[in-house]
């Protein structure tokens, strides 16, 4: 596999620096000018096989060495080289690099030193900047941000303090990174916005909450009717392995689980098959069970929590001292 190589073509004698084809494969048809230079190409050359077709501009002082469509690599290497030899992965980018996120067209996004003149370059590149820099580097070719340092950056640059603190959520369930790990990130580099709301976010995954939509739930459903709040994350044995329900009420009186899907689709065979066998055990244990997805809790709280209170109540729960209704929309 390619490597992603750091050196200077000015401080590196020739005979140490790769091959031409070597570096053209490593960097995947992409060049700065100063390696250009560095290889014994002048400017004629260069603007020569611009003029020709043969090479394209893609960024300042970056080119490829080939017409037509950069692959995702291509544009990767020239975004860095376009950085500076510091510069590394980050944000979404990085967050696809780890494989947290999926895949989407869009502009790379890196980070600079803070005294580094690059700007973001659209629809190529966005750059970002930080002091921190030395720091935040995870040792992977490309070079980018490390895990939580990424989710910490996607964090920050959300819109509004409650997309912060859902994407929190969200990506520390999907890597299972660690409340501490995320806590020692903070503390070490302190956001410059939503420090609250990011906090919040590691407090609610902190008392097993592992997803926007079981923050959704707690928040919408649960105390704005003055419904019990249930355990989270609670373990069950389903031929012999370990699964988790979301939401359960056994505490409170009740033998009440609640399923929180957040999938677009159960049509993978394995998911479909572990999904019937736990409505089999919940079934066979004799309690009731309740399934709600996204669109339910987002656009339909009160008949959410109006079906959970008939339920839990039901089955064994009493609402007598239940907390306050806060619940604007329905005063229920």
């Amino acid at each position: 596999m390619p490597t992603h190589r750091r050196w200077s073509e000015d401080s590196i004698p020739a005979v140490q620096r790769p091959s031409w084809p070597v570096l053209l494969d490593e960097q995947h048809g992409i060049v700065s000018r100063r390696q250009l230079r560095a290889y014994g190409h002048t400017m004629s050359d260069i603007r020569a096989n611009l003029a020709g077709g043969r090479w394209q501009r893609v960024l300042p002082r970056v080119y490829s060495t080939f017409t037509g469509e950069l692959s995702r690599s291509a544009k990767i290497h020239a975004a860095l080289l376009y950085g500076g030899g510091h510069a590394i992965l980050s944000h979404r980018t990085a967050a696809e690099e780890w494989g947290i996120l999926p895949i989407v067209e869009g502009p790379v996004e890196i980070t600079v030193p803070y005294t580094f003149s690059a700007i973001s370059q659209a629809p190529v590149v966005i750059v970002h900047r930080s002091r921190a820099l030395p720091h935040i580097a995870a040792g992977t070719s490309p070079p980018r941000t490390r895990v939580t340092d990424t989710i910490l950056d996607l964090a920050a640059a959300q819109r509004t303090p409650h997309q912060a603190t859902n994407t929190i959520v969200d990506l520390l369930g999907r890597t299972r990174t660690s409340v501490a790990a995320m806590e020692a990130c903070v503390l070490a580099r302190p956001p410059f916005r939503y420090r609250p709301a990011i906090r919040y976010g590691l407090a609610l995954v902190g008392g097993g909450l592992m997803s926007a939509l079981e923050v959704a739930y707690q928040e919408d459903v649960e105390d704005k009717h003055g419904l019990p709040r249930g355990n989270r994350q609670t373990p069950i044995e389903v031929d012999g392995k370990t699964l988790w329900e979301d939401v359960t009420y056994d505490e409170h009186g009740a033998a009440v689980t609640v399923r929180l899907d957040g999938r677009a689709t159960h049509a993978t065979p394995g998911v479909a098959f572990r999904d019937r066998r736990r409505d089999n055990a919940a079934e066979l244990a004799g309690r009731a069970r309740l399934v709600y997805g996204w669109q339910d809790v987002h656009d339909s709280p009160c008949g959410v929590a109006a079906e959970v209170r008939t339920i839990l109540i039901r089955e064994g729960w009493s609402p007598a001292g239940a907390r306050p209704v806060t619940c604007s929309r329905c005063g229920e």
